[in-house]
């Protein structure tokens, strides 16, 4: 009886431990795509130079392969907020059928801000 009780207090003790294990882990986790979260800025150009509105900017993650997307303001530019830091991602621009080449923002680029320009090809 008393090896059956240090045999459930061993269990006890090592599944506690492995609770504040996990529990430390997503903290960690929660603090670092809150704390380091990275913003991806830029323009969109076409061939000629000028800005293009309303020309449809892809983000791709590489990691979860998650599109997102943002529609280039008057000025041409564009911006997605909240980057997870240790991720690559692809991001290229699209107006009226004619596209960007796709530029890639690397994991291990470390800057919290980081600017990309998007130029579309002639038609």
């Amino acid at each position: 009886m008393k090896k059956l009780i240090a045999t459930a207090a061993i269990f006890l003790a090592s599944g506690g431990l492995f609770a504040i294990t996990t529990a430390k882990a997503t903290e960690t986790e929660q603090r670092s795509s809150q704390g380091e979260s990275r913003t991806l800025t830029g323009h969109v150009m076409s061939a000629q130079n000028e800005p293009l509105q309303k020309a449809i900017v892809y983000l791709k993650n590489t990691k979860s392969l998650v599109i997102k997307t943002y529609i280039s303001e008057g000025d041409g530019s564009y911006r997605f907020s909240g980057l997870a830091p240790n991720v690559d991602y692809e991001v290229y621009a699209e107006h009226d059928g004619v596209h960007s080449d796709t530029k890639t923002l690397s994991g291990f680029d470390n800057r919290k801000q980081a600017n990309i320009t998007l130029k579309l090809h002639s038609k």
